[in-house]
C-alpha cells in the first residue's frame, strides 16, 4: 500500500493544535498538512478557545506545559462545553507521568501523547478518534 492512499483517507480533517512552542505547532502543521488535513494552531488555551468556536476542529492536540491557561484546564473548558464536548482531545507532554495520565483522564482528555510524538502517533491518533470504522 502506498503511503499517499493512507494520507488521503485525513483529507479534509480539521485539526487544532495547541502549543506554545513554535517549533512544536510548526512540526505537526507540516506533518499533518502532508497528510491533507486542515491546521489550526494556538499558542496556548485562551487563544484556542475563540479559534474552537470559529473553526470547529474534528480534533484537538493540547500541550500540557502553556502559560495562562494549561493543558488540562483548557481541554476541562473544552469537554464542559456542550458544543465540544464529543470532540476528542489528545494531551501532548514531555513528561510521561502515571499521575500526569490520570489527571488527564480526569479532565476528560481521550488520549496522551509523549513528545517528542512521531508522524504514525499523531496520524494514528486523528485515525483512531476522528476515522473510526
Amino acid at each position: 500500500m502506498s503511503d499517499d492512499s493512507a494520507d488521503q483517507e485525513l483529507a479534509g480533517t480539521k485539526v487544532m493544535v495547541i502549543d506554545d512552542s513554535k517549533t512544536i505547532r510548526r512540526t505537526a502543521e507540516t506533518l499533518l498538512k502532508k497528510a491533507g488535513c486542515e491546521v489550526i494552531t494556538a499558542t496556548d488555551g485562551f487563544e484556542a478557545l475563540s479559534k474552537i468556536t470559529d473553526n470547529r476542529p474534528d480534533i484537538i492536540f493540547i500541550d500540557i506545559m502553556m502559560p495562562r491557561l494549561d493543558g488540562y484546564q483548557t481541554c476541562a473548558l473544552i469537554k464542559r462545553n456542550e458544543n465540544y464536548k464529543s470532540t476528542p482531545v489528545v494531551l501532548l507532554t514531555s513528561k510521561d507521568g502515571l499521575f500526569d495520565r490520570a489527571r488527564g483522564r480526569i479532565v476528560g482528555s481521550d488520549q496522551y501523547l509523549t513528545k517528542p510524538f512521531t508522524k504514525e502517533e499523531l496520524l494514528g491518533a486523528i485515525k483512531e478518534y476522528v476515522h473510526k470504522g
